[in-house]
């Protein structure tokens, strides 16, 4: 069927002329249309704003807080009028809607543990309580009860208490602020200090068998920090991905999984830190601005100096820094922080991540291997209270993962032998062009597209990627990988061509990467130049010769182990998150378009700007 679309003449530009922009909905259309369109807007908000501030009628059980006619509003219009109140309210210092303090001296984490044995109707009036929260919902019952469900903030003990707060006229603090002065200006998403006591509601109809809700009965409630905006609901919701990503504060804010999710990621990072502390590891810190970009086959961002008028680089990892401390007699370091790497956004990378490495004098990858199973099992079981978790993919598919050590090994080569039925040339020269012709040759049988350059170590490493790690569900080693591949690494005590290192894998991800680290400063040399072939060959992530690192070299690395582990990418795992985003505070976005801006707070209500200083001119 043709596109009916197609048969539609375009507006004549003169037409285009005479229309304007409908701001709200993006529509072009005639003055006439655009001003009937405004009239009955007006008139929407003035009945609504109208509604708000009139009192309640005799009849009604609302109190002079319900805000009347609110519901009704779309998020707009209850943003302008919103924001006309509280500036009203800062027209009076008595009436301040953001004090400078508000004691809270009890600790609502304890709440149920302390007052959860109180019988239905029981009050503790002698036991005072200061604590403050947000509120979620308000629900009234006449003008004299009140009843506000809150929430605190989240803690290194919780990601934050729900509470019932029970707000009765008779209850008010004599002397005071009356009580309906204390409630008529409180909405949903407003911060309050409650002032109160402990109990349990005695509902009427409490059915047999079931008790009344432990609460917060205030004797004053103070408004903190009002929201301006309205909360989402059933009627504006908030649940799309990009909205969430955009306005992170809210999405925390309103949807628990999130908050509880970065929650559980600064457990883990408390518990790693711990870990390598107590197996005596010194955390030192590292430059994030390089001259040179190495420590990881990776793309870097540049930066510019000024003041040195020279290009540097935005670190990819602090590897070779680290190594030159283990020189410095540093026996254990460890260092966690962000890096970054120029490369693609995808589900499971962002240009920033977080990762953790340690480098451990007199250890190889035998005794990495080992403290990784040790390290990532507990901290699993410390987490989830198992060592078996759930992890379910962007296609829906979940796995059952058992992160209970020991782990499964797999040797690299080898394997890659039994996917493609070919039998790979001797190890010494999987780095030959003969060995090139090999590879394309086998990736071309096996239908799988390695894009260019195609050296020997991207062609692996792709073949790697589809063939091995694909049966990677349980934490998996794969091991041994060739020389060239690992520019780094130290070589293959028994195999000529290979080194000694791993990868972790989980879910088909890789989580960690470690090895014996190369410390002989010839064959480091002959690596890096090696590297330095490969970006003449149009390889962008190879690294380039580093003399200061191989000067330290030349003072003496004794035997080290050297291991990486991905915070970001363990933590989707451990929260069963398959989007990165979803484990970051404040995840890297595409710049926002946008066609109509909303105006600011300060602009609905007109507030002038304060004098500015001016600078004298040189």
């Amino acid at each position: 069927m043709a596109d009916s679309s197609a048969t539609t003449p375009a507006a004549p530009a003169e037409q285009l002329a005479n229309l304007h922009l409908d701001e709200v909905t993006g529509e072009h259309i005639s003055k006439s249309e655009l001003k009937k369109r405004q009239k009955q807007r007006q008139k929407e908000a003035e009945k609504a704003a109208k509604a708000a501030a009139a009192p309640p009628k005799a009849t009604s059980s609302k109190p002079k807080n319900a805000a009347g006619g609110e519901e009704d509003l779309n998020p707009n219009q209850y943003y302008e009028i919103r924001t006309r109140q509280v500036n009203e309210l800062l027209k009076n210092p008595e009436t301040n809607p953001y004090p400078h303090k508000f004691q809270v001296d009890y600790d609502d984490f304890k709440f149920v543990e302390e007052f959860g044995s109180l019988k239905t109707g029981e009050t503790l009036p002698e036991k005072e309580l200061r604590i403050a929260g947000r509120i979620y919902n308000i629900r009234t019952a006449g003008s004299k009860l009140i009843f506000y469900d809150i929430r605190t903030s989240a803690d290194t003990k919780s990601i934050g208490t729900r509470m019932q707060v029970v707000c009765q006229a008779q209850l008010a603090k004599e002397g005071g602020v009356p009580f309906e002065k204390q409630h008529a200006h409180l909405r949903r998403g407003d911060i309050i200090g409650i002032v109160g006591f402990p109990g349990r509601t005695n509902p009427k109809n409490l059915k047999e068998g079931e008790q009344g809700e432990l609460s917060v009965f205030a004797t004053e409630v103070q408004l903190l920090s009002p929201c301006l905006h309205m909360l989402p609901s059933v009627r504006y919701p908030f649940a799309d991905a990009e909205q969430r990503a955009r306005m992170r504060y809210l999405d925390m804010l309103w949807n628990d999984r999130s908050r509880e999710t970065l929650w559980q990621r600064s457990r883990m990072v408390r518990y790693i830190r711990d870990f390598f502390h107590e197996r005596r590891f010194i955390e030192v810190e590292t430059p994030m601005m390089h001259a040179i970009a190495g420590g990881a086959t990776a793309l870097p961002f540049v930066t510019h100096h000024n003041d040195l008028d020279m290009d540097m680089f935005m670190r990819v990892a602090p590897e070779l820094f680290l190594k030159k401390m283990i020189v410095g007699q540093f026996g254990k370091v460890f260092e966690m922080g962000k890096n970054f790497r120029n490369e693609g956004i995808d589900l499971t990378h962002n240009p920033e991540f977080t990762s953790i490495e340690f480098y451990w004098a007199y250890a190889d990858v035998y005794d990495l291997m080992s403290i990784t199973e040790e390290l990532v099992s507990s901290l699993v079981k410390e987490l989830t209270g198992s060592y078996k978790t759930k992890f379910t993919n962007q296609h829906g598919e979940t796995y059952d993962v058992n992160w209970e050590a020991p782990w499964r090994r797999v040797e690299m080569i080898p394997a890659l032998e039994e996917a493609t039925g070919e039998k790979f040339p001797p190890y010494d020269q999987l780095h030959t062009d003969e060995t090139n012709a090999f590879l394309q040759k086998v990736c071309k049988k096996m239908n799988v597209e390695c894009p260019p350059p195609l050296t020997n170590a991207r062609m692996i490493d792709k073949l790697t990627g589809e063939f091995i790690e694909e049966t990677c569900i349980n934490p998996t080693f794969i091991l041994e990988h060739p020389q060239m591949m690992s520019p780094l690494a130290k070589y293959h005590r028994s195999k000529n061509g290979l080194c000694e290192r791993f990868e972790a894998f989980v879910c088909k991800k890789e989580i960690a990467n470690a090895y014996t680290e190369l410390n002989n400063p010839f064959d480091q040399r002959l690596r890096f130049e090696e590297q330095a072939r490969q970006k003449d060959q149009g390889d962008d992530e190879a690294q380039l010769v580093d003399e200061s690192f191989l000067n330290a070299l030349e003072y003496g690395l004794p035997p080290t182990g050297g291991w990486g582990l991905g915070i970001d990418r363990l933590a989707m795992f451990l929260t069963d998150n398959y989007s990165i985003r979803e484990v970051l505070a404040f995840p890297f976005l595409r710049e926002e378009k946008t066609a109509h801006k909303e105006k600011f707070a300060a602009e609905v209500v007109d507030v002038q700007p304060l004098p500015v200083e001016e600078v004298p001119r040189k």
